[in-house]
């Protein structure tokens, strides 16, 4: 299993707006292709103002092929520029984690 690990830092002040945004008219779309996230967070210490999510995948075609639909799908279109013109994301992080054998998951 891998998991692809999301850090979106938002513009002070822009964090409900995003989240409402995404929960609303983003998350839908990505449950249809990528099924449900492992986690759904907002940093309450440390660096402010960010989500992390994460996502559980097979394997890194598993994720390409998932990954591949969702781009493909027009209402994840529409919510990207939708998403792109509120202008709440300042940066974006992903990285992919690849379990260990004494790994839980």
């Amino acid at each position: 299993m891998i998991i692809d690990l999301r850090t979106y830092t938002m513009v002070p002040g822009r964090l409900k707006a995003f989240l409402d945004l995404y929960e609303r008219e983003g998350l839908p779309v990505q449950r249809k292709h990528q099924g449900d996230p492992v986690g759904y967070f907002v940093t309450e210490i440390g660096t402010n103002n960010q989500v992390v999510h994460l996502w559980g995948y097979e394997s890194l075609a598993d994720r390409e092929k998932r990954r591949a639909a969702l781009e493909a799908d027009p209402e994840w279109a529409a919510y990207r520029a939708k998403s792109g013109a509120a202008g709440n994301v300042q940066h974006q992080e992903n990285k992919i984690l690849k379990s260990v054998s004494f790994s839980p998951m």
